[in-house]
């Protein structure tokens, strides 16, 4: 029986629709701060695509893209830049995500700090997004176990 990842097809559309949908995924993400959108859709699209990835090329190629360990710690990265932002415009002397407070430390008016300070946290939210979506469906796809924990559980599937 042949597998979906052995499907020249499909491997091929996906292969050319993959950067397609990760630019349009920045874009969201990128123009969330002055359109619909954002954050946590263009995560959504973003990890949509690795997971499309996973899906047409197998765990092991997937795994060499985008493993469990990357995807954690991108999403930890993107929960640190969304919570340091935050943080940041309190060391400033103002409340927590007020972004007017950047305007000293960036050297713009304080309308643009709050545009660029959105615009940070917007991208925060998007890495964290797409980390923890592939990293749900890395676990749902392998059941929790990775083929090599196999061995040392005594596994078999």
């Amino acid at each position: 029986m042949i597998s979906i990842t052995d499907d020249i097809i499909i491997r091929t559309v996906s292969r050319v629709l993959i950067p397609f949908i990760q630019v349009y995924a920045l874009y969201v993400i990128m123009h969330g701060h002055h359109s619909p959108g954002g954050g946590f859709q263009g995560g959504v699209i973003l990890g949509a695509s690795f997971i499309l990835y996973l899906i047409t090329h197998g765990l092991e190629e997937a795994k060499e893209r985008m493993s469990e360990l990357k995807a954690g710690l991108l999403s930890t990265f993107g929960i640190l830049l969304y919570s340091g932002i935050g943080l940041l415009c309190l060391i400033m002397g103002r409340n927590y995500l007020d972004y007017g407070g950047l305007s000293t430390l960036l050297k713009v008016i304080p309308a643009q700090a709050r545009s660029l300070g959105i615009l940070g946290i917007e991208i925060g939210v998007g890495i964290a997004v797409m980390g923890v979506m592939f990293s749900v469906f890395f676990d749902i796809s392998t059941g929790g176990i990775l083929p090599e924990d196999e061995e040392d559980l005594g596994v078999n599937r």
